[in-house]
């Protein structure tokens, strides 16, 4: 297969100074595109001011390279912030290519004690950092006719964890979003799919990663390249990669248990049929996984309707 390139293509990439995102810009750099380096150089925390150390380096390192890149200390915690990132590609390069939000922090903590100011520090950079990138970059990305927005959730986000309700929150926010856009930007060649990375960088500061199998930047890198390249062939979907194994994420339902009526006690006797996952459904989010439930449901309910007429 002849390599996948980005030559002429412009990338914004939140959170690359450091971990995944470093990855990220030299990977896409190193194949021919421009990127926008964006990195507060604060710390895990959100904290801690802004240092332009990290976006910097990674900037010199693809320069050195014979790439080409520009750091941005803007914040996505703003929309001023977001606007200001988004710019700095079309100030810079004339266009914009590539989104990919990757920009994170945690504040831990058990939702026992979680402050409120963790709780929304936390979604500021998650999704609403999301969203302050997407808002002026979605625009551009229509009115060019191509676009590939790549957003990052995480298995806090899927199946939660002990100590990071703010994390899983935005997390699972990120999916929703990244549904809409691909939604409205399938029929305007703008392309949104979500990777739901793990990979050990400074978010694993005390984790115990001494049993943990190989784990590289390296292992998560080529999933996004694929995401983000005119080639990519999905749209509305969520890949996983975690410790070199990748794999599609999706949501299912059972197919349920259909009744013109219930009571409380209905639902007790039938519980197992309704959670029974033997043959799951799947409604892709695009091109109308939405309207696809309620045409289910709706065509579920009308077949009762008939049964019962039948039987009258």
């Amino acid at each position: 297969m002849a390599e996948l390139r980005f030559d002429d293509r412009v990338a914004v990439i939140t959170g690359a100074g450091r971990g995944l995102g470093r990855a990220y810009a030299l990977m896409l750099a190193a194949r021919g595109a421009s990127i926008v380096v964006n990195d507060t150089g604060g710390a895990l925390t959100g904290g801690g001011g802004v240092d332009a150390g990290p976006a910097q380096q990674v900037v010199d390192e693809i320069n050195a390279a014979g790439g080409a890149a520009v750091a941005c200390t803007e914040s996505v915690t703003t929309a001023a912030g977001g606007q200001a990132i988004v710019g700095a590609a079309l100030d810079q390069y004339g266009r914009l290519d590539i989104l990919i939000h990757n920009a994170g922090t945690v504040r831990r903590g058990s939702l026992k004690e979680m402050s409120y100011e963790d709780f929304d520090a936390v979604l500021d950079v998650h999704l609403r950092g999301a969203f302050h990138v997407v808002r002026p970059a979605f625009p551009v990305m229509c009115g060019a006719g191509y676009g590939r927005i790549v957003l990052t959730s995480s298995i806090g986000g899927l199946y939660g964890n002990h100590g990071v309700a703010n994390y899983a929150a935005a997390k699972a926010g990120v999916i929703g979003l990244s549904n809409v856009v691909a939604l409205e930007g399938a029929a305007e060649g703008v392309l949104c799919n979500v990777v739901v990375p793990s990979a050990v960088t400074r978010m694993a500061d005390g984790l115990d990663i001494s049993q943990y199998p190989p784990m590289g930047t390296e292992l998560v890198a080529p999933v996004v390249g694929l995401l983000a390249h005119e080639s990519c062939p999905v749209n509305g979907e969520m890949l996983i990669a975690i410790a070199g194994r990748i794999a599609r994420a999706v949501i299912a339902e059972s197919p349920g248990v259909q009744r013109l009526s219930w009571t409380v006690e209905d639902v007790a006797e039938q519980l197992y049929a309704i959670r029974n996952l033997a043959a799951p459904l799947e409604f892709p989010v695009v091109p109308d996984g939405h309207a696809q439930h309620i045409r289910y449901s709706f065509d579920s309910a009308a077949w009762a309707m008939r049964e019962r007429a039948h039987h009258v």
